[in-house]
């Protein structure tokens, strides 16, 4: 019981860090204005890991691979140690089950990545009804327009609403369902 108290602790903390390092990186890949409250705290809270880690891992070509790295690390690491936690053998496997783990933790970053992706479509479709000239609104836009304009050139608007967040939740949905957990069962197999 303990051992699962400790996983839940351990898994929550570190996956809301992971949540705000995956917004850090997504909002600079796309060119999200930094300049809003949101946005400034989130290089806030990731600054203390992110700084350090550019002086070793250079960006390349406008994309902020510190970040990114960070983000690798943290899960890898958090799939150590929730599987110890569980009582994997680590002694008896030896060092040939780490390729296994750091597949999996860019598994659980992709997997991460469309969870971010569908609570921030989710949350800019209420906002945009609720209130649009939120200041979130401009982060939110930035960060879903990318994957819902190809969405809105297919599928047209009906009666002056836009339908493309509900196709684009749902094929996040099955990108999960399908590519994404066959992959983690894969990396799973590996060790």
């Amino acid at each position: 019981m303990l051992t699962q108290a400790a996983q839940f602790l351990l898994e929550s903390i570190l996956n809301l860090f992971l949540i705000a390092v995956l917004l850090r990186f997504y909002m600079q890949l796309l060119r999200v204005p930094f300049r809003n409250p949101f946005a400034q705290f989130i290089v806030a809270l990731t600054d203390f890991a992110v700084k350090p880690l550019r002086r070793i891992v250079p960006g390349l070509r406008g994309i902020d691979l510190a970040t990114l790295v960070l983000a690798w690390v943290l899960e890898f690491a958090l799939a150590l140690a929730l599987y110890w936690l569980g009582g994997f053998p680590f002694g008896a496997a030896g060092f040939s089950v780490l390729p296994g783990f750091a597949f999996l933790a860019v598994v659980r970053i992709l997997s991460l990545s469309l969870y971010l992706l569908l609570g921030l479509v989710f949350l800019q479709a209420i906002l945009s009804w609720i209130n649009p000239l939120s200041p979130v609104a401009p982060i939110l836009a930035g960060l879903t327009r990318p994957f819902l304009r190809p969405v809105q050139k297919l599928i047209p608007t009906v009666g002056n609403v836009d339908l493309s967040p509900l196709v684009l939740l749902l094929v996040i949905q099955l990108l999960l369902m399908l590519p994404v957990a066959m992959l983690e069962k894969l990396a799973i197999s590996l060790f």
